[in-house]
């Protein structure tokens, strides 16, 4: 693709009223990319679906899309940007009837990627369900699957760490632009999953988290996947619109039980009633995908065996926390206090040691030892 064409492209895809149906048939109507974005409103209007009126106001967002700052705020961020066609583009979002025109990477993405598995589920989460996301994605993960969860708090944020903490890839799928963390807390969690995998959005680089950006962005996660696993899930849960869409793409749907009385059973639960396949073990999983020759870890307590080797790795800091924790929940500034560390210094490590896996962080600033993972709600 020549770089006038990506520009074009990258004008196109910026311009209010233009989303993906209507890129594809712009470009489809023209011919290139370039042809359309340099049409008149006239021939705009010409359009199937454009009158003369929504032609107008495409012509004045092209006028005013401005595709050069777009990609210096990109490269100021360490981002790239794929555009549908290229050989970066991920395959599996070229089946999708709306396939985002253009895809901002923070990360990179691999081939070994189309291996993939999503694992979505309530922000609000219990303690049962954080650790059965972490212990799923980890096991998944060191099976040889990339875990695609959205950075979201509660479920999706214990996936990406479980994947993380098992040596594995990861990527988060944002419903917002790649300039910003949303939400702020996991601003640590970003950097670590593009470290080891990557930060995809089809959002203008300063595009803010609105409501209407995550069913656009569920489908994404969706189309990565080759199944999806819900962990915890309200009736109304935006991760029931994620396995919905990933029905429709003929994709694999999972869903792990819980108490009945628990505020995340009605949707996982919902979802078994329909035919979703019940998820207690990694092996569940696995079995739906025989073709793929992956095996699950020895043993079913694999993801904690997993976490517990890399305590080797610890630093001094992480060390003096990790002797001071025990299995009762705990305030930073008393843990700080034990291990003779400044408080700066000790947040800092109980970020980390979360990241990997060793400890939970609880409501009010407590921590505890994360043990051996729960097998039943």
């Amino acid at each position: 693709m020549s770089d006038e064409e990506r520009l074009a492209a990258m004008r196109l895809h910026l311009a209010t009223g233009i989303g993906p149906r209507l890129f594809s048939a712009l470009t489809e109507r023209f011919g290139s990319a370039q042809a359309a974005a340099e049409a008149s409103a006239s021939a705009l209007a010409q359009v199937r679906g454009i009158g003369p009126d929504s032609a107008a106001r495409i012509r004045e967002g092209l006028d005013r899309a401005d595709p050069g700052a777009e990609l210096e705020k990109a490269a100021a961020h360490g981002v790239t940007i794929c555009i549908c066609g290229e050989p970066e583009y991920p395959i599996a979002l070229t089946y999708l009837t709306d396939a985002p025109p253009v895809l901002y990477v923070k990360g990179t993405l691999v081939r070994e990627d189309a291996q993939a598995l999503g694992v979505v589920g309530m922000r609000k989460c219990s303690l049962y369900g954080e650790d059965q996301a972490q212990r799923l994605a980890g096991g998944l993960a060191r099976a040889g699957f990339t875990i695609v969860s959205g950075l979201a708090r509660g479920i999706d944020s214990a996936a990406h760490k479980g994947a993380l903490a098992a040596g594995g890839r990861t990527l988060a799928v944002l419903g917002n632009g790649l300039a910003t963390v949303y939400p702020p807390e996991n601003k640590r969690l970003a950097e670590a999953v593009a470290a080891r995998g990557a930060l995809v959005s089809e959002f203008p680089m300063e595009v803010g988290p609105a409501a209407e950006n995550f069913p656009r962005r569920n489908r994404l996660l969706a189309a990565l996947s080759l199944g999806v696993i819900v962990v915890e899930a309200g009736k109304q849960s935006g991760s029931l619109i994620t396995a919905r869409l990933a029905a429709e793409l003929g994709k694999e749907v999972f869903a792990v039980p819980n108490r009945v009385d628990a505020p995340g059973a009605a949707g996982v639960h919902a979802l078994i009633r329909d035919g979703a396949k019940l998820v207690e073990s990694v092996a569940d999983v696995l079995d739906e995908f025989p073709d793929l020759g992956v095996a699950a870890p020895a043993g079913e307590d694999a993801a904690r065996q997993g976490t517990l080797a890399l305590k080797a790795n610890l630093s001094a800091e992480e060390a003096r926390l990790m002797e001071v924790l025990d299995g009762e929940p705990t305030p930073l500034d008393v843990l700080a206090s034990r291990a003779g560390l400044e408080a700066a210094k000790a947040a800092g490590a109980m970020t980390l040691l979360e990241l990997k896996g060793f400890v939970r962080a609880l409501p009010g600033g407590r921590f505890i030892a994360r043990t051996k993972s729960i097998d039943t709600p």
